[in-house]
């Protein structure tokens, strides 16, 4: 069975290129509402596939469990998010943890500020969440944070990165006092130069937590060009600028594929290369995101 990509039939048996080592034990995200339109994922990803399950504000918590007990049910890692901001209290994060972990044995967590601008309550950063020791109490295994490879205007508004590096010099320094493995998860981006260079810095800086760098799975032009503005992308954004010129490549969909290209060819020359995996955030859909990493050899055991 094959795909359509760039106009072309596509055999998912004969298309596993450089980028498909660099891919694999790659994770994805979802919603509860996308999850919910899917039937089966097991039919889509490999089994044991990590899923971060975003919580958007005003999601409710009922919602988010019952979506990680469902993907645990399936075969599937669940790693909800922890949106500081949106959590009011101490108590509400305890019981939070306490629900995740008696209906869907839930044991990692991406910690993070969240998407809103001001605090519901007593939470303004992840740090503040991290403090409490309720998910070292909880036995995580894994605690993961938010990495920003072309600067936050949320934290930074002056344009600089000095506020983000901080957080990330803490983090680093608590992933010394935690038995959790830790890592940080990027926003995605459209360029692999500009992205191996903050990795680079971040190690220059003494920040050696493993990355996991975000990529914007295939999707319409105007999709990604639309969430890569809400998200704040940077300079990156100037690749989707570009192929939007391009009247002939407007109605084909955007891939990943070059960007992925790029790191899979920088990793292969450096053994000290500092992005470790990927993480995909499905704009396209679930399923095209599917497709796409089954046409690189990465389609689940039944499905290939």
């Amino acid at each position: 069975m094959g795909i359509l990509q760039f106009g072309k039939r596509i055999d998912r048996r004969t298309v596993a290129g450089p980028l498909t080592g660099f891919v694999q034990g790659y994770s994805v995200e979802v919603m509860p509402r996308t999850a919910s339109k899917i039937d089966d994922f097991a039919t889509l990803l490999p089994a044991g596939t990590r899923i971060y399950i975003a919580h958007l504000d005003g999601t409710p918590i009922e919602d988010m469990v019952a979506t990680a007990a469902r993907l645990r049910a399936e075969g599937f890692e669940p790693m909800p998010h922890f949106p500081a901001r949106s959590i009011p209290d101490a108590a509400t994060l305890a019981d939070w943890i306490a629900r995740y972990q008696g209906e869907a044995d839930v044991r990692q967590g991406l910690i993070l500020g969240g998407g809103i601008p001001h605090p519901r309550g007593a939470f303004h950063c992840s740090m503040q969440l991290l403090e409490t020791g309720l998910f070292d109490n909880a036995g995580f295994s894994a605690l993961h944070v938010a990495g920003h490879p072309e600067g936050s205007r949320d934290i930074d508004p002056d344009g600089s990165d000095r506020l983000v590096l901080e957080a990330l010099r803490w983090k680093q320094a608590f992933s010394e006092r935690t038995d959790a493995e830790m890592a940080i998860v990027t926003q995605f981006a459209f360029e692999a130069a500009p992205v191996i260079a903050w990795a680079d810095r971040l190690r220059a800086e003494g920040i050696a937590l493993p990355i996991r760098i975000g990529v914007a799975g295939p999707a319409k032009l105007q999709t990604l060009v639309k969430f890569a503005v809400a998200c704040g992308v940077g300079p990156s954004l100037k690749v989707l600028q570009r192929r939007a010129r391009d009247v002939s490549k407007l109605v084909l969909p955007f891939t990943p594929d070059e960007f992925l290209t790029d790191l899979a060819t920088a990793a292969a020359k450096r053994p000290d290369f500092p992005i470790e995996g990927v993480h995909f955030f499905p704009l396209g859909g679930i399923k095209t995101s599917a497709d796409w990493l089954a046409g690189h050899g990465l389609a689940p055991a039944q499905a290939s």
